[in-house]
């Protein structure tokens, strides 16, 4: 199996704090919140009533009128940036053997409100009754579906879903492939728009969402003594994966390597990571084993830092066991302190903001970090970017049910 490392060429994004990636890089070395108040349904009674919702998204600028119609909001967020992340990457796929070119999404989530919307209509007019789309517009496979369709694509074209890690899974999944020498482009990452009355209301019963409604922009404090639960969110990141060889032979600008995934299972509860860290370690450790990486070479880590109790406390266990002593000299910073927790699109947008910090030197800061805990006690770039040439750098990623993910990635310099 054909091991080198596989080249970042381009990015597409859409988020709270920006619809491409240099608005969205903008804004996040600025340390600005996407958070806002929920405006697509009431939130009277809510625990949580606070999201950070994309913006001014308009997907008529890349698709027809009647695409526009048959797709749920989250595939129209994975085509757009997949059409994004090609103009980005300069990419000519009218040149390319379109078998050669696929495409894998993580979403963990699918269409939610079009899933509630028809259950009431079955309820109200009873069967026969509905959108004859239902199906393939709720279910998660179609953001990586549609972008084969609205790309032209027929190489090996994949869904992933492992909850909250299905972004980075995504990824890891693309760069197999790359390996394995089914393809030589892949586009991949993740999309999610589930902002609706069930999820809000499941997540918010489950207790882990923020329930600071007041101030939603200080609301999603990772790592801070005073959390309460995330912020959640929405979005979209596809990045273009190529062969090394394939993106010299192009001339592509490579924005960063993915040098290596770790993938495990904490094998423990379906909803609270493994108390110890143990697995999310190991996932770490795999990455860098991967990517031929030692861990005095890492100079920043994508945390998943969610915002919760138990998320940011295990995590900060995790990294001490991967690094040891190193780890109270590695900078880390969690994105969704600005952008909430997207779910199944957070490792895409984290591993995009990760490929940016590498090309630019610049350290993304974690937001509203204001009490220290005493459990929490690395460098977590407290509310200012910081700028910092580094060679490498890991993105982390878990979900519910013990799904680790953890990408590492390397300077094109």
């Amino acid at each position: 199996m054909e091991t080198a490392r596989n080249a970042v060429t381009g990015i597409g994004i859409y988020s709270s704090i920006g619809n491409n990636r240099h608005d969205f890089w903008n804004s996040l070395i600025a340390g600005a919140s996407g958070a806002d108040h929920i405006r697509g349904f009431d939130t009277t009674g809510y625990k949580s009533k606070i999201a950070a919702e994309v913006k001014n998204f308009t997907p008529e600028q890349y698709l027809s009128k009647k695409r526009v119609r048959r797709m749920s909001r989250f595939s129209q967020l994975a085509s757009c940036a997949a059409l994004q992340a090609v103009e980005d990457s300069g990419l000519e796929l009218e040149k390319i053997d379109p078998l050669r070119v696929g495409a894998v999404m993580g979403t963990a989530a699918g269409d939610y409100t079009n899933l509630e919307t028809q259950h009431q209509t079955l309820l109200e007019k009873g069967p026969g009754f509905g959108h004859p789309l239902a199906v393939p517009m709720i279910i998660p496979n179609m953001s990586s579906a549609n972008i084969g369709i609205d790309l032209d694509i027929y190489g090996p074209n994949l869904g992933v879903a492992t909850a909250c890690a299905s972004g980075a899974h995504a990824l890891a999944m693309a760069s197999l492939i790359l390996r394995s020498g089914e393809a030589d482009v892949m586009l991949a990452g993740g999309a999610e728009a589930a902002i609706s009355p069930l999820t809000v209301n499941a997540y918010g019963c489950m207790g882990v969402l923020t329930s600071r409604n007041d101030d939603p922009k200080s609301a999603s404090r990772p790592f801070d003594a005073e959390r309460d639960g995330f912020l959640i969110g929405e979005g979209a990141a596809v990045l273009i994966l190529e062969t090394e060889a394939h993106a010299r032979a192009r001339g592509a600008e490579i924005l960063a390597f993915l040098a290596g995934a770790g993938m495990t299972a904490d094998g423990y509860s379906v909803a609270i990571p493994e108390p110890e860290g143990k697995m999310a370690a190991r996932a770490m450790e795999a990455a860098m084993k991967q990517g031929a990486i030692s861990s005095e070479e890492i100079g920043y880590v994508n945390a998943h830092g969610t915002s919760t109790p138990a998320n940011d406390r295990i995590e900060t266990l995790a990294l001490k066991q991967a690094f040891g002593d190193k780890a109270y000299q590695i900078p880390i910073s969690s994105n969704k302190s600005m952008i909430g927790h997207t779910l199944g699109a957070a490792g895409a947008l984290e591993a995009a903001a990760t490929v940016l910090t590498v090309k630019e030197g610049v350290l993304p800061p974690t937001i509203n970090y204001q009490t220290k805990d005493p459990d929490c006690d690395l460098d977590y770039i407290p509310n200012e970017a910081r700028s910092k040439r580094i060679k490498a750098a890991l993105s982390n990623s878990f979900g519910f049910g013990g799904q680790n993910c953890v990408l590492a990635f390397t300077s094109a310099r």
